[in-house]
């Protein structure tokens, strides 16, 4: 098994720069169900931010994205159950897709509530708004 980064996915799939997506597109070619490709966690919350940030990826394109890389054969992905509910979470709108991953991880280990001052994160099922009391 092999590790890919963030930006080996990001050419690939976005195809913005033709030397480092040939390379890319042949490295995962060589990929199999025998001998698949690592994408941790973290790989996984970056790409949804470059894709958001810097290729204005819609939430719907980036979940299908997300869909693709789970239901690949040839990808392992770490906390894949994790991911695709996120990504579907995420589809629907309000927080975040690292929001999301994180309130996973913390359900994952039993750590509940996941306090954060980040209201949009606080609607997640799980995450309770830090009140802050001025004086």
């Amino acid at each position: 098994m092999i590790a890919l980064d963030t930006n080996v996915l990001v050419r690939y799939l976005v195809a913005d720069d033709a030397d480092q997506t040939e390379a890319a597109s042949a490295l995962l070619s060589g990929l199999s169900p025998e001998n698949p490709g690592f994408v941790c966690r973290e790989v996984a919350v970056e790409l949804v931010w470059v894709l958001e940030r810097s290729y204005r990826y819609s939430r719907e394109q980036i979940a299908a994205v997300l869909e693709e890389l789970i239901a690949s054969e040839e990808l392992e992905i770490e906390a894949a159950d994790d991911v695709a509910r996120a990504a579907f979470r995420y589809l629907q709108g309000g927080a975040g897709f690292s929001d999301l991953m994180i309130a996973a991880a913390a359900n994952r280990r039993g750590a509940h509530p996941l306090y954060t001052f980040d209201r949009r994160a606080a609607q997640v099922e799980g995450v309770e708004l830090l009140e802050v009391h001025p004086g």
